[in-house]
């Protein structure tokens, strides 16, 4: 590494000064203000509500990379024992080595836990501290007894740079909503074929028809109780497919009253009660769909709530992207398009670093061939829209 930069690993987020790690994640995304998911807010709030940290698999060990005047780069980094959590698969590859008789656990991870945006992930002063936070993640990676590396949904800009310095890109699909100045929801649907239009309409029919009322509370609005149901209908949902939540209660209400600004929870009441909820988190481009569950079974709910309340609400606000969260081609015939996502990953053992390279050159291949079979089945009229 350069001589006028040193590292320090961090135990937790609180041993940064939060405005200096905001100013960073603003300044890498050359933005005002960080992405909310890249926000000390964020992270400070997983750690303290107990979400992530040794006892979860993911041990926190922040890079901070700083020189004469202070922090120039932070990395959210873990020491994780095992790939929940991630959104990027590499089971397979943990089986792989485990055949071989080697360890593929722990191993270092850079990501924002649970939450598979692409966004800034070397939150850096100028493109001199990432080159060298980059540096450091590697001679840590090196130096370790770790079998490997993995840098999850970074930046297109940051996922060249991490090649260039030898990691290998794998990438991936997600839908996403843009927003072409439409006025209001009619005229998004003006803009789709007319089978597409027939169907969202008579979903959102069908919605109202079943005594579905919808109310947002921004920010905040959202109250205790509010919370406390919403953390409910998240478990629910869990529950239903025989999981753990990954988050809890005050975690939720952490983000609540330290990053209000960036919430809003979505009720779906019936007969006066709360049935369901949706919680988006929004910055001054984005709506992200992030997490929603319901207490009764209502048919079609969750595409009201996840998806048409989300294009309503990025229409009134003006945000140009809705992203929806991973996987789902459901999503494309309600106006997402499909949009290539990237993840980048070093492998210490020589042997395994050639195969999964080979094994990503086809894979590369067949997302490149799904890529295009969904472009082509775009609902949009004539002219599909570009990628986000």
């Amino acid at each position: 590494m350069r001589n006028d930069y040193r590292t320090r690993i961090l135990p937790n987020a609180a041993a940064v000064d939060a405005a200096q790690w905001n100013a960073l994640a603003a300044a890498a995304a050359g933005r005002e203000r960080a992405q909310p998911f890249l926000r000390h807010e964020f992270f400070d709030a997983l750690e303290r509500s107990g979400c992530v940290g040794a006892h979860t698999g993911w041990h926190v060990q922040h890079l901070l990379v700083h020189d004469r005047d202070g922090p120039a780069a932070v990395v959210p980094l873990y020491r994780k024992s095992h790939s929940y959590g991630e959104y990027v698969f590499d089971w397979a590859w943990a089986d792989a080595y485990g055949r071989a008789g080697l360890r593929y656990y722990p191993k270092w991870l850079v990501a924002v836990p649970f939450t598979p945006v692409p966004g800034v992930r070397i939150a850096a002063r100028n493109a001199s501290a990432r080159r060298a936070a980059i540096e450091a993640l590697l001679a840590l990676a090196r130096d370790s007894s770790l079998s490997s590396l993995h840098v999850l949904y970074p930046l297109a800009e940051e996922a060249a740079l991490l090649r260039d310095a030898g990691l290998l890109l794998r990438h991936g699909v997600q839908f996403h909503w843009r927003n072409d100045s439409h006025a209001d929801f009619d005229a998004f649907l003006a803009t789709l074929a007319q089978p597409k239009r027939k169907k969202i309409r008579a979903e959102r029919r069908r919605v109202a028809e079943s005594g579905v009322r919808i109310r947002h509370r921004h920010g905040t609005q959202i109250r205790a109780s509010d919370w406390r149901f919403f953390v409910r209908c998240y478990e629910s949902t869990y529950a239903a497919h025989l999981s753990t939540p990954y988050l809890n209660l005050e975690f939720f209400e952490r983000i609540g009253e330290t990053m209000p600004e960036h919430l809003l929870l979505v009720v779906a009441e019936r007969d006066s009660t709360p049935i369901a909820s949706a919680l988006f988190v929004h910055d001054d481009e984005r709506l992200y769909g992030r997490y929603w569950g319901a207490l009764e079974e209502v048919p079609l709910l969750h595409f009201e709530l996840c998806y048409y309340q989300a294009i309503d609400i990025a229409i009134a606000m003006r945000l140009r992207i809705v992203e929806g969260g991973a996987q789902g081609e459901h999503k494309l015939a309600r106006g997402f398009e499909a949009v290539p996502t990237a993840s980048a990953h070093w492998l210490a053992e020589p042997a395994f670093a050639d195969a999964v390279e080979r094994f990503l050159a086809r894979e590369d291949r067949h997302v490149g061939d799904y890529l295009d079979e969904l472009r082509e089945r775009s609902p949009y009229r004539a002219n599909p829209s570009p990628t986000a």
